[in-house]
């Protein structure tokens, strides 16, 4: 029987359903309606989860570790119903929505498997000195402690890998945080089914009911509640740079200021250094036309700038970006806003005399097909315009003249989540000029490959100098990304029995 949303909001293991409603509006398939998000629920779902910090911040590593891989479980048990609304809504194919649940879960097991081993802790020991002159040094232990309750916000363009069981959900769930998350309103029923799972997994495990809420969309003015009520301690955000700045401003302007991590996108800047344009600039090109194409251009690591030196072989790149651009069919963006927006952004590039066309293709509704621009990298020096992200599948290369323009752009970057050389063994040299300009400006540095595409490990870094980032020491994928929601407390000549467990031993 196919999956038929209820339109709740889940509060603390009750469905709660709301006076107001809004519409979903699917790219394909029936709309539903959902309870639209209120104040008063934020302050529910928020003094909920503050009661279930003490209890759910005590449990040990393998009992967390447990609920993450039931979590994990319960999501796989509903894939089918998944897949089926999550295409539904987003337009995204089956195939993706299945391989977005594998990284899903994925990274849920991961993190279980990480926090059993300990090491994220960072635990530190300082034995007491009694007899040390001239003074005695009291015996110090270190370790991370969970903060307390985070919010978190579903994103537009991963209904599952970055939305209600997403990173941010799954790292302060392994932190020992509870969590409050507010839904996408692109994507509310797929929401409501992750939830479900999720509330299966508290009851599966005993955890405390008040360890998770979801609030489905609808007003803006839950979002700003959500970051501005005194309970919540991190907030945890994956969108635009207009949305995430306004929630960030919220957040600082707090009487307790929290920390926002907010990820907020990037252009990703592809350098093509002269020896590997020169032997197979051809083939990069048509691979980065592949990368720029991916889920419509719609991911955070979208390359939307090449750099080229300007000259023949610069020409069989653009022809042979081109070419492969001109064999991608119009795909189904995630939302209309998404839509018009990129339409939006297309047509400012266009209307600059600092822009060349090179490829361009109408847009209808809510598809969008590949554009191709070109500029110097004088002009775009001169013109800030160039260097902003437009969210879909628009490419933009530059022609430099010589590698020190090629510095110069680097230099001039704002921050990026990824930055990535292609080389030779000839390019090394220049590219050695390079790396700590770019290592300066993103989050990951590639070389020889393409952004699209974020591997969920110890070693990555989702993240970047701002406005990639609102935080530039944290990341929002990996295990690393649990650290966010933990702070270091020193215990000073502590009893072994007042001591947290993590810090026994």
């Amino acid at each position: 029987m196919p999956f038929k949303p209820h339109g709740k909001h889940l509060i603390a293991g009750e469905w709660i359903a709301g006076s107001d409603t809004f519409e979903s509006s699917p790219a394909h398939g029936p709309s539903h309606h959902y309870s639209v998000g209120t104040v008063d629920l934020v302050d529910r779902a928020v003094q909920a989860a503050e009661q279930a910090f003490e209890t759910y911040s005590a449990t040990s590593r393998e009992q967390r570790a447990v609920f993450l891989e039931t979590i994990a479980d319960e999501i796989d048990a509903r894939g089918a119903d998944i897949t089926e609304i999550g295409t539904q809504e987003t337009g995204l194919p089956a195939g993706r929505l299945e391989g977005e649940r594998g990284r899903t879960v994925g990274q849920l097991r991961l993190f279980a498997d990480h926090i059993r081993k300990g090491d994220y802790l960072d635990r530190r020991h300082d034995a007491a000195l009694p007899d040390r002159q001239p003074a005695p040094r009291p015996e110090l232990v270190m370790v991370q402690r969970p903060i307390g309750p985070v919010a978190v916000f579903g994103a537009s363009n991963f209904p599952l890998a970055f939305s209600t069981a997403g990173g941010d959900t799954a790292a302060a769930l392994a932190a020992g945080c509870p969590v409050v998350v507010k839904g996408h309103s692109a994507h509310p029923g797929t929401g409501e089914i992750v939830a479900e799972a999720i509330l299966a997994a508290v009851e599966k495990c005993g955890m405390p009911a008040g360890v998770f809420s979801l609030i489905q969309g609808g007003d803006r003015k839950v979002g700003a509640a959500l970051v501005q009520h005194p309970l919540i301690k991190a907030v945890g955000f994956t969108g635009s740079l207009a949305g995430g700045r306004a929630l960030f401003d919220l957040c600082a302007a707090r009487p307790e200021p929290i920390p926002f991590f907010g990820e907020l996108g990037s252009v990703n800047p592809m350098f093509v250094m002269p020896e590997a344009l020169q032997a197979r600039g051809e083939e990069i090109g048509r691979g980065w036309a592949g990368s720029l194409t991916m889920g419509a251009g719609q991911f955070c690591t979208n390359p939307g700038i090449a750099l080229v030196i300007d000259g023949e072989a610069a020409d069989r790149f653009i022809a042979a970006a081109a070419d492969g651009l001109k064999q991608i069919d119009a795909q189904v963006m995630l939302t209309d806003g998404i839509a018009q927006a990129f339409c939006s952004g297309r047509d400012q590039i266009a209307q600059s005399s600092a822009a060349r066309p090179v490829m361009v293709t109408e847009a209808e509704g809510r598809s969008a097909s590949p554009a191709l621009y070109e500029t110097t990298a004088a002009e775009f020096l001169e013109n800030p315009m160039l260097h902003h992200e437009v969210f879909g599948p628009l490419g933009l290369v530059v022609r430099a003249a010589s590698a020190e323009e090629f510095e110069a752009i680097a230099r001039g970057l704002e921050g990026q989540l990824t930055a990535t050389l292609h080389i030779d063994e000839a390019d090394i040299e220049a590219a050695q000029a390079l790396r700590p300009i770019l290592e300066r400006k993103a989050g990951r540095l590639l070389v020889n490959g393409f952004p699209t595409g974020v591997e969920v490990s110890d070693t990555m870094v989702h993240g970047g100098p701002y406005p990639a980032s609102t935080n530039f020491g944290a990341t929002s994928v990996g295990t690393l990304s649990i650290r966010r929601f933990l702070r270091p407390v020193c215990y000073q000549n502590m009893p072994e029995a007042l001591l947290p467990e993590d810090a026994r031993g």
